[in-house]
Order: C-alpha cells, then structure tokens, then sequence
C-alpha cells in the first residue's frame, strides 16, 4: 500500500480532479478540498455557481471493479427510491452515467460522485443509546429492503464470509502481520480464529440470517443533523451476517463500558422492525471479535492511513489479544 495515501499521492489526486468536473457540470475553477482518506480519497468541491458542494469519491486501484462500483450506487438509488433511509444521492454525469475514470501515470481510478450531505458524527462519549436504538431499526429496515430487492442484472459485491476475511486470500490483508503481534498473541488469535470459524459455521448462511448488508456502518459513516441519522459510504457493502452492521457501528470502540447497552439498545430498535434469529443475542459479541479481528489485519495492511495511526497500531493489536484472551476464557 505504499505510496497511496502519502500527500505527494494525494496532492496528485487533487490535481488530476479539476480537468473532470465539467463531467458533472462543475466548474473546473471549483475549490478541491480532501474530506477523508481511507481505501478511498474523498473530496468536497466547492463550485460557487452552485448553491451546495459535492463529494467526488476517488477509489483505490485494484479493490473494487466497476461492475461492483455500478451495483454499489444501484442499491443506494434503490434505497432512496424506496426510502428507506438518509443517504447521500449518487450524481450523474452529463451524459447520464454515475462513474466516471481518472487517468494517471501507469493506472486509472475510477470517480463517482454524490451530493453533499450536512451533519456530523456521533460522539462515543455522549449519550449514545437512544442513537443506537434508531440504528437498530434503519438496519432492520435495509436487511428487509435487501432481502426483497430484485437485484439488477450483472449486480456484484464481495461476499464478507470468513474465508474472505481469514483465508488464504483476505481481503484486508492478514492479521498475522499486525504491528506488535509476538508469538503468544499470534496463539491467541489463532485460537480465536479456529472458533470463529467453527461457530459462524454452525450459525450458517441461511436467508434469514446472511444477506447484503452495509457493512461498514461505524460512526464516521454517519451524520447525525437535528433529529435525522444519515448513512453514508456504502463501498464495503456486501453479502454477510446481518448482525455483522452492528459490529461494525461500534469499530474501534469495541472495548467502551456502554458496549453491552448499545448492544441491547440496538437489538430493541431492530425487533420493533423485523425479527431476529433466535441465537442473535449470543451470536453479536462472537462478530464484534470477527469485526475486531478483520480491522487488526485492516491495520496492518493500511498502516500509512490516518485512521489506522489513530489507533496506536501495535496499541489495538494488543486490545484484540486482551478481547481475544477474555472471549475464549468463557467459552
């Protein structure tokens, strides 16, 4: 991963963006401004002819290809048509298509654009469980619109099973490769991983229970503004558990004291809309390690990002062995 996230690699980014905002109607004299950066460069752009910014999304090379990028933005204008939630609208270029391609020295990188959404992200450290009752409940509501959509022709996303996560190809790299990780925390995980394995297969796959899902729905992929939470970055949406977005909205704040009541918090906003599968309540703390256990090998393999440095690197991979540890000790 070196060199994609440097600010020479990003200074080159912000350069290359100007020439293709007239696809859009933008303005080519529009400020350009780095929003975020993590597999993808995202940024604000500012035109003054109009009346609010856009986001323009620059993806990594060789993550996802563009009929995957397409079926990403169809489900989300599917979600919107049937709104079922807040999100960002995908914008389309003057010619009618949604994805546009950069080109630069030796690859191109694929470019879509949404429309720019106010709010900001949750607090951890406020009061977060009436939040979370509401994220039960918009999950349950996506779950559902997921299980019922009839997806287009030629729709494609990863499939988030454990073998994409921990087998021989992982999609975020391999956990063994950690900062800090010595051979007895390389055991721990090992263990770990051997029961993930065994007890997500015995959960199975079952419609009921495993389907396409957000994926990634942390809280720095939600705005909160007035009384409406809106989701945002859909680019790891995919087929897994369902009870997997819960595990996701609390990355990297998997060892907070309100873990167990955002839990049950969640739960309760997800029954008032669909049902859950009988062992849901014994089945979440076995995913936030499954969670927990993929961001170590994110980590590890993204350590030049922002978002991996701010979790001390070697610091999370020793909390994974702590979480790990105090798991398979009660089991």
């Amino acid at each position: 991963m070196t060199g994609l996230y440097d600010d020479a690699h990003v200074a080159r980014l912000a350069e290359a963006l100007p020439p293709l905002l007239p696809l859009w109607g933008l303005s080519p004299d529009s400020e350009v401004r780095l929003l975020s950066l993590s597999e993808n460069a995202t940024f604000r752009v500012t035109d003054p002819a109009r009346p609010a910014p856009v986001v323009l999304r620059v993806h990594r090379p060789a993550y996802h290809h563009e009929a995957e990028i397409a079926s990403e933005l169809a489900w989300i204008e599917a979600l919107r048509a049937a709104e079922v939630l807040d999100t960002p609208a995908p914008l389309p270029l003057r010619d009618g298509g949604l994805i546009a391609r950069m080109a630069l020295p030796g690859e191109t990188r694929h470019v879509v654009g949404f429309a720019y959404m106010e709010g900001r992200e949750p607090d951890p450290d406020a009061a977060l469980l009436p939040g979370f009752e509401r994220l039960g409940a918009i999950s349950a509501r996506l779950h559902r619109h997921a299980m019922d959509w009839p997806r287009p022709e030629g729709f494609t996303r990863k499939t988030w099973d454990f073998d994409a996560a921990f087998g021989p190809h992982p999609l975020w790299g391999d956990w063994r490769a950690a900062p800090g990780l010595d051979a007895e925390g390389r055991a721990v995980l090992e263990r770990l991983c051997e029961t993930l394995h065994t007890r997500l297969g015995a959960y199975g796959t079952g419609p009921d229970r495993f389907g396409l899902i957000h994926a990634d729905l942390r809280l720095a992929n939600l705005l909160v503004a007035q009384d409406r939470i809106g989701v945002i970055d859909f680019d790891d949406c995919g087929f897994s558990w369902f009870l997997y977005d819960f595990a996701a909205a609390i990355s990297f704040h998997e060892t907070h004291p309100l873990v167990p009541e955002l839990q049950a918090a969640w739960l309760r906003g997800y029954a008032r809309v669909a049902p859950l599968p009988p062992e849901a309540e014994e089945m979440l703390p076995l995913l936030i390690l499954y969670r927990r256990l993929l961001l170590t090998a994110w980590i590890a393999s993204h350590a030049e990002t922002e978002t991996a440095r701010a979790t001390g690197l070697a610091t999370y991979t020793q909390g994974t062995i702590a979480l790990a540890r105090t798991h398979l000790a009660a089991v």
